[in-house]
């Protein structure tokens, strides 16, 4: 049976030609670690690693690429920015319709003194810049926004969220895991303080990847979750003040910055612009294919213009987990059922308490007779 991969939110898979080779290089060819070392095949190492961080600064806009900060997902990622800016007394707010990597670092912080505001989503889990505007306090420190949803697609109005904390005085965190990859992205253009991604899902490289964006200024204000070796000021004992270093202590995940880099290479060739309309078509094609079977009802824009390429269903007189199972197990469609980690998103949707939905999500690497074959094979279920 032919497999068709319908769940690149989860992870994109297959990779874009050179990642698999480029981490297979780096475990048989190099075997050395990053800045630890004055060997050929350390500085070739540091080579890579030093090009895959100027294609991510390039990738989102950065002017310095010293400010992409690696680390080992988007959940560290987050948590580094969630942890690494708020004190008690602060007060962050943020919306029910993100993903736990934001909502469970935010509840051990309110355990810690920090004060947090959740603005509603509706029905679609769009959230109302106007909402975020009137939960804005003297104390706001953060304001925390996911950019697109990783359960409807739903694409979030970060320019002008963000321009609210801006005026407010607040930073302004995106969780970039499910946009970055796939909608073009300038945080020199934007009022973005801090974005974070991983570097697995649109950005296409290996698991245990991931990046942070740091603007000028908020490093000050930043501080290190984890302190150690850096290969760099080694005579102090205490963390280095400049960037990246700041932020990432110990041995980097070489094999998978080798491949994260060839991923982002491919990307840059191929273009954003290009990705988004290849994906926005199979969106469409999905929706609208979809939307005649009997039972199925579909969450989230209707339009292909206001989401990113993820949809997710349910289907009268099945669970999400049983349907999930069934095209699975039955016709090699692979999909993701459940809450999808992101509960208050649910909730909005009224799809809480039936144990979430199904979610069909596309890549660079699915195929329009693709999205046709397991739509034929959807219908029979």
């Amino acid at each position: 049976m032919q497999r068709i991969y319908l769940d690149n939110a989860a992870t994109s898979f297959p990779k874009p030609p050179g990642v698999a080779e480029a981490v297979e290089r780096a475990l048989r060819d190099e075997g050395a670690a990053e800045g630890r070392s004055a060997t050929r095949a350390a500085l070739r190492v540091h080579e890579v690693v030093a090009r895959c961080r100027e294609r991510a600064a390039r990738l989102l806009g950065a002017k310095q690429s010293e400010r992409i900060i690696f680390t080992f997902n988007g959940t560290d990622s987050l948590n580094l920015a969630l942890h690494g800016l708020l004190r008690p007394g602060d007060h962050v707010v943020t919306s029910v319709v993100e993903h736990n990597s934001v909502l469970r670092p935010l509840r051990n912080l309110r355990d810690h003194g920090v004060e947090v505001s959740y603005v509603p989503g509706d029905s679609g889990g769009l959230v109302n810049p106007d909402e975020v505007k009137r939960a804005l306090r003297d104390n706001t420190r953060l304001v925390a926004l996911v950019h697109a949803s990783n359960v409807t697609g739903t694409i979030l109005p970060i320019d002008s969220v963000g321009e609210m904390a801006r005026e407010a005085g607040a930073f302004f965190l995106v969780d970039a895991a499910q946009s970055a990859g796939h909608l073009p992205i300038d945080v020199s253009r934007s009022p973005i303080d801090l974005l974070a991604a991983p570097g697995h899902k649109g950005l296409l490289g290996p698991l245990g990847t991931g990046i942070l964006y740091v603007a000028p200024g908020v490093e000050e204000q930043l501080q290190s979750v984890r302190q150690g070796g850096t290969g760099s000021n080694s005579e102090d004992d205490v963390q280095p003040a400049r960037l990246p270093d700041k932020y990432e202590c110990g041995n980097h995940n070489v094999h998978g910055l080798f491949g994260l880099e060839a991923a982002l290479a491919w990307i840059e060739e191929r273009t954003i612009a290009e990705l988004c309309r290849h994906e926005r078509a199979l969106t469409e094609q999905l929706v609208a294919a979809l939307a005649p079977i009997k039972g199925v009802r579909i969450y989230g824009p209707q339009s292909a213009e206001d989401r990113v390429g993820v949809v997710s269903i349910t289907l009268d007189g099945f669970e999400p987990h049983e349907l999930a199972t069934i095209l699975d197990g039955s016709f090699g469609i692979e999909t993701r059922a459940g809450l999808h980690c992101a509960p208050g998103m649910h909730r909005c949707l009224g799809t809480f308490a039936a144990g979430g939905t199904v979610r069909f999500s596309v890549g660079p690497f699915t195929t329009r007779g693709g999205v046709t074959l397991g739509l034929l094979r959807t219908s029979r279920a």
